[in-house]
């Protein structure tokens, strides 16, 4: 879009109909605009070239957001400013980001992940929960060890110390955790548990790790890709290269005899557990993430088409067919909320439902098994009765890359929801006792 910056003219603008950032630039003075991010967070920019050509390197400034002191006027005054240095061949923004540590680096990413303006490889903005692990591995691991350094400078030796400090503890503790976030798109965080039973922050328990070192250290490697990307960093990314190990693909399924555990834990305590209890027989019978299963809303349920249409998973939006045992399980549920099927005790959001969960899973004498696990249970389950890959990888919501796939498909065909009405009767059958103890096979699919 193009038209003289006005107050007017910023006032009306708006991110794009699909949430992108959208740019105003000035019909007057050439490289001077406003744009709009998610959020609606305008900020005043100027992009520029050095030398002579269309081959001369395109520079982006940001000259300040929206509201006092930058209004369209000392924006465009501050431009011109700009544009004179640039005339006598001066770069303004040169040495701008020279002094930039670290920590003020990862602020930067934190900002733009906050503001969807972070994609993930799916091609989709981060997830709020996956902003709030990156907050804390950068709070509790990043900031602490190398925080201080330059951005520009980091080598990998510096990265590899940072990665074998937490490999080995060293920034092990007890903090406060700021939001009931502990586990990252259904995948669990063996360095951070948090109590949140009792107050609505909780606390995060660090126990760093190998496992944590590495995901750190991934981390920080995109961190240096995103920036890269906006010239605020160049050369080699410091966290390529870098020694980490990672920790055995987990494979722990339940069997017979402690599923029937489980469900005996769940009948037990039916009365005063009741919406953990509903979260955990939902999370078996459907192989669900417990993000997915806390998060699910009563508009996502096709009882007609034998499915639930997740809008938001870990791969994006997902259809999963689900057998009769789930149709009963979500048919007897009370709607607590007009929206949420497992909301929050304000009914204004969904629960987290990850320590009454765990809970009953100690009840039931599993103190090694967690919700995830039943997810694993219910893809062995499917292997054992005789399903392939494929069939199973689309029971779990593994992601899809076709187009006809992601675009045209729309409910799942009689074969799914057949498997899925027989997987789920077998685990509602050994929840319930109602047979006798099946071996189930650990599967490695990636769940």
């Amino acid at each position: 879009m193009r038209a003289k910056i006005t107050k007017r003219s910023v006032d009306a603008l708006g991110p794009t109909a699909d949430g992108r950032e959208a740019v105003l630039w000035d019909a007057e003075l050439k490289g001077f605009g406003v744009r709009v991010q998610r959020g609606s967070v305008k900020s005043y920019i100027l992009h520029y070239r050095i030398g002579a050509g269309r081959g001369a390197p395109l520079r982006k400034l940001t000259i300040g957001k929206h509201g006092s002191p930058w209004t369209p006027e000392t924006a465009r005054a501050e431009a011109k400013r700009l544009l004179g240095i640039i005339a006598h061949g001066k770069d303004p923004a040169a040495g701008k980001n020279d002094t930039l540590t670290v920590a003020q680096l990862c602020d930067r990413y934190l900002e733009a992940a906050r503001v969807g303006l972070v994609v993930t490889r799916f091609k989709r903005p981060k997830r709020a929960t996956t902003v709030a692990i990156d907050e804390g591995r950068v709070s509790r691991h990043i900031r602490p060890l190398i925080g201080k350094l330059p951005a520009r400078e980091l080598r990998r030796a510096e990265v590899q110390r940072m990665a074998d400090a937490v490999a080995k503890g060293k920034t092990a503790g007890t903090f406060k955790a700021k939001a009931r976030v502990a586990a990252a798109e259904g995948a669990s965080e063996p360095s951070v548990t948090l109590d949140s039973s009792v107050k609505p922050r909780g606390r995060a328990v660090v126990t760093g790790g190998a496992g944590t070192a590495a995901r750190v250290v991934e981390l920080l490697g995109g961190i240096y890709s995103w920036a890269e990307k906006r010239e605020l960093v160049s050369g080699p990314n410091p966290a390529h290269g870098v020694e980490t190990a990672r920790g055995e693909a987990k494979d722990r399924v339940l069997n017979g005899d402690e599923l029937r555990m489980l469900g005996k834990a769940l009948a037990d305590n039916r009365k005063k557990s009741a919406m953990p209890v509903a979260a955990i027989r939902l999370i078996a019978l459907t192989g669900l993430r417990r993000e997915e299963a806390c998060a699910l809303r009563w508009s996502e349920i096709d009882f007609a088409g034998s499915c639930l249409r997740l809008e938001a998973t870990k791969t994006g939006r997902s259809t999963r067919p689900i057998g009769e045992p789930v149709r009963e399980l979500l048919l007897s549920m009370p709607r607590l909320s007009d929206e949420w099927v497992f909301p929050n005790r304000a009914g204004t959001g969904r629960a987290e439902l990850k320590a009454p969960i765990s809970e009953l899973f100690d009840a039931a004498g599993l103190k090694d098994a967690r919700s995830h696990d039943l997810r694993r249970t219910f893809g062995s389950i499917a292997a054992d009765e005789g399903y392939g890959d494929a069939t199973i990888a689309e029971l779990l919501g593994h992601s899809r890359r076709g187009v006809t796939q992601r675009h045209y498909i729309r409910r799942p065909d009689a074969a799914l929801v057949a498997a899925a009405d027989r997987i789920s009767t077998r685990i509602a059958a050994a929840l319930d006792g109602r047979e006798g103890e099946a071996e189930v096979l650990p599967l490695r699919l990636g769940a």
